[in-house]
């Protein structure tokens, strides 16, 4: 199994999304999503957190929340348990990412992105409560969303 974070770091209204476009062969390419990454194998869901942070942004999270757990089911590959987080509060200069364009977007907007399909009932579960879930996403290999189940 595949273990990742997650993070929508949020600043006046606006969540900071990526836009995966400088990767070879990358799953996400073309998909505007938040910051994170794979965990280290001797890494807790935290210290990746904050270490994925602040590799794509420059930014240090001075705090962050734990929202929910998204279970990531692509084709027949090994399925990425993905450790969800928000922040408001962090500090430092915002940087250039390897992996992509960084833009804050209001976050009436971030529905409107190309999303993966899944992300947006996750987002809207983000925008619209407080209480930490859990949500499964599957996709086939075209990339299309055959299953939701949210808990």
């Amino acid at each position: 199994m595949k273990l990742s974070t997650l993070c929508y770091l949020e600043r006046d209204g606006k969540y900071l999304m990526l836009y995966r476009n400088k990767k070879k062969n990358d799953v996400n390419h073309g998909k505007w999503i938040g910051v994170g990454g794979k965990l280290e194998a001797s890494e807790a869901p935290e210290e990746g957190l904050m270490r994925e942070v602040l590799e794509e942004t420059g930014l240090r999270l001075s705090s962050y929340r734990f929202r929910g757990i998204i279970t990531f089911v692509y084709d027949d590959k090994e399925p990425e348990y993905i450790f969800t987080y928000t922040s408001s509060e962090f500090e430092g200069e915002l940087s250039e990412c390897d992996e992509g364009e960084l833009r804050w977007v209001d976050k009436r907007e971030v529905l409107k992105l190309p999303l993966w399909e899944g992300d947006k009932p996750m987002l809207r579960r983000l925008m619209e409560s407080d209480e930490v879930f859990s949500i499964k996403l599957c996709y086939d290999k075209n990339d299309v969303l055959t299953e939701v189940k949210e808990f």
